[in-house]
């Protein structure tokens, strides 16, 4: 073994606990909060939906390619040290964001956000890993995971209330406070851990081909509303991304500190675990990105009563989060990894189906049903990446973990906002063609292409035209989310397939 890290009692373990939650607590309830603030951001900075897709990507992005590092950083330096650095670093990155006077500045402020969460979030669950004995981590993951999920869940209505009351931008003064005592636990109740085998050098080389490789396909992937997917950027842009992706494999291949290490994919575990992450997570960050358009640009509720639909599902999901990985240490993993998956899809089917009628219960009942899917699965699948690898590799198994699900939201979100641009033209094309509506109706609708806002009536139109515009738009864009979340079912159907095939 190579693993150094002083012995722990009960008392310093549940410090570590503690902190790692408060931690993963700024990094959640920032971006379920940022979701429920994109149709006012958009609105406020007179910007486009492919501007929100990157107020979201450009976070995830940055995360993703670094979270390997982070994890390898870790274990090689100090996990405590890497914690406390992405900690500090997120912190200041979102006292940037609510200062952004613009949408560059303000998607250049979550990029820095996006590297501090990439060495809080693997190095958070990592500490726990290491004071934890093998037998009782799932369920202290479960607790984390849990409370988490408990506190991310009061972000959005939190969150919902600053955007009505006072600006989004004041949203961003949350994780300041939560940093506070986080970083003070950090100095004084953590060990440091790490893995005493030492290497000559982190795989920046790596890192840098994978962010670039992933950015270039993103970038394609969005660009392509507006552009065409036969434009030659656009195809330049993946095809490029597609190739430096390919360079990050053959450089880990050939790399002596891999940042992602391809052996770990000899385990049939490790790599279904991993696929399993990538489409349940690609499901619920597609679903989560356009649900508060549904609920408050098109059904009219306040920001804090779209934050509200996602309380239970928080609730829930805390409640339920520790027995579920009390299940999984006495059960094994794959019955949840099938069951809590494919309860999910469930749910995704039910929010398509009812919530264009626009009633709040129509929310509530999937949000319920799908915490309850989710709730099933997040303490297994967590706890199945690290114990499919040797102790001194969980930093950089949480890592790839952690990774696959940010990779699955940034594509899901690049492709699903793309495609959603297109089908509502396609939606407004329809609806205008069957209610032959005045001319002026037709500019209005026209005006709205290429965003994701729903067009409002002037004063002083009449009200059979105010009529007329209000039901086309909203028809256009009930038909598009409803789409949406039939893709994302069909994602988290997909993951509970693949846990009936290579989860054991």
């Amino acid at each position: 073994m190579h693993l150094s890290s002083p012995p722990t009692d009960t008392h310093q373990r549940r410090w570590v606990l503690i902190c790692a939650v408060l931690a993963s607590t700024m990094a959640f309830v920032d971006e379920s909060v940022v979701n429920v603030a994109l149709p006012r951001m958009e609105a406020d900075l007179h910007t486009s939906l492919s501007a929100m897709q990157w107020v979201i990507n450009a976070y995830t992005l940055c995360m993703s390619a670094l979270l390997l590092i982070g994890g390898a950083a870790g274990d090689r330096f100090g996990r405590r040290r890497i914690f406390m650095i992405g900690v500090s670093l997120f912190t200041l990155a979102s006292v940037a964001c609510g200062l952004a006077p613009d949408p560059g500045a303000l998607i250049g402020a979550r990029a820095l956000q996006g590297v501090g969460a990439a060495f809080l979030i693997p190095c958070g669950l990592a500490l726990i890993s290491a004071v934890y004995p093998e037998n009782e981590r799932g369920a202290a993951i479960g607790v984390w995971s849990g409370a988490s999920a408990v506190a991310a869940g009061a972000g959005p209505i939190i969150g919902g209330w600053i955007v009505d009351h006072l600006s989004w931008r004041a949203i961003f003064l949350i994780n300041p406070i939560l940093s506070i005592p986080t970083l003070w636990i950090a100095v004084r109740y953590l060990a440091e851990s790490r893995e005493t085998q030492r290497h000559p050098s982190l795989d920046w080389a790596g890192a840098l081909s994978v962010f670039l490789g992933l950015g270039a396909i993103v970038y394609g992937l969005i660009a392509a509303a507006a552009r065409g997917w036969g434009d030659a950027e656009v195809s330049g842009t993946i095809v490029a991304g597609t190739a430096l992706l390919l360079v990050f494999v053959w450089i880990e291949k050939k790399s002596s500190a891999p940042m992602m290490p391809l052996g770990l994919f000899g385990s049939r575990q490790f790599s279904g675990v991993n696929i399993l992450t990538l489409l349940l997570y690609g499901a619920l960050a597609g679903t989560f990105f356009f649900v508060p358009f549904l609920i408050i640009q098109v059904h009219g509720y306040s920001a804090a009563a779209a934050g509200a639909i996602f309380v239970p599902f928080a609730l829930i999901l805390g409640a339920l989060s520790k027995w579920s990985g009390r299940l999984m240490d006495r059960f094994g993993a794959r019955r949840p990894l099938i069951i809590g998956p494919t309860i999910a899809g469930v749910a995704l089917l039910m929010l398509a189906v009812l919530s264009g009628d626009g009633r709040y219960f129509s929310f509530i009942l999937p949000m319920v049903v799908l915490a309850f899917g989710m709730a099933i699965t997040i303490a297994p699948l967590t706890t199945t990446v690290l114990n499919a690898v040797r102790e001194e590799q969980t930093g950089v198994a949480s890592g790839i973990n952690n990774a696959a699900a940010s990779v699955a939201g940034l594509l899901v979100i690049a492709v699903m906002g793309t495609v959603a641009l297109s089908v509502l033209d396609l939606e407004f094309d329809a609806h205008l063609r069957r209610a032959q509506p005045s001319s002026e109706v037709r500019r209005e609708i026209d005006a709205a292409r290429g965003g994701f806002i729903m067009p409002r009536a002037p004063v002083q139109w009449s009200a059979p035209e105010r009529a007329s515009l209000e039901l086309i738009a909203k028809d256009s864009f009930v038909g598009t989310i409803y789409l949406v979340l039939l893709v994302m079912a069909a994602l988290a159907f997909a993951s509970a397939s693949i846990a009936v095939l290579m989860i054991q």
